[in-house]
């Protein structure tokens, strides 16, 4: 089966956190060949010389459910089917929140704030088809549809 052309920021946005799981592993085995952790190098000095090492691993926990999301909202952003889009953004807010997905761990409330942050996408979404439906429906002042051609 072939991926819509329209898609391919959808399959490149899945990919992401793949790459960022990927990042913060070669790290961890860079750091702990010189007998360290990036914890005891500490995250601040990390990122003074540009390494986000705790955007990494909160990005590529759960990648694989991550990618999924990410990859599902964007493609219904580009098929303009944006209350598919707010449901993809709650399922994610749930499986943040319950650390399926942007964790090391599953337990409650392992990283609220990216949780917060799917259910403020989810509601924009939802907003969004209602919008979208509403002005699908609503004429447009000074459009009069085409005529018909004759026969």
């Amino acid at each position: 089966q072939e991926t819509n052309k329209s898609h391919a920021p959808a399959v490149v946005l899945a990919l992401v956190p793949h790459l960022a799981a990927w990042c913060k592993t070669l790290m961890d085995g860079a750091l702990q060949a010189a007998g360290t952790n990036a914890h005891a190098v500490g995250l601040e000095k990390l990122g003074q010389v540009g390494v986000l090492y705790q955007g990494l691993e909160i990005l590529g926990g759960g990648a694989i459910l991550t990618g999924l999301v990410f990859g599902a909202i964007a493609a219904f952003i580009i098929d303009r089917e944006f209350l598919a889009a707010a449901a993809f953004a709650a399922a994610g807010a749930v499986l943040t929140f319950f650390g399926f997905m942007h964790g090391e761990a599953v337990g409650l409330a392992v990283t609220p704030t990216v949780a917060i942050a799917y259910a403020v996408v989810a509601v924009f979404f939802f907003a969004l088809s209602r919008s979208a439906d509403a002005l699908a429906e609503a004429p447009i002042a000074g459009r009069h549809p085409a005529a018909a051609p004759a026969e």
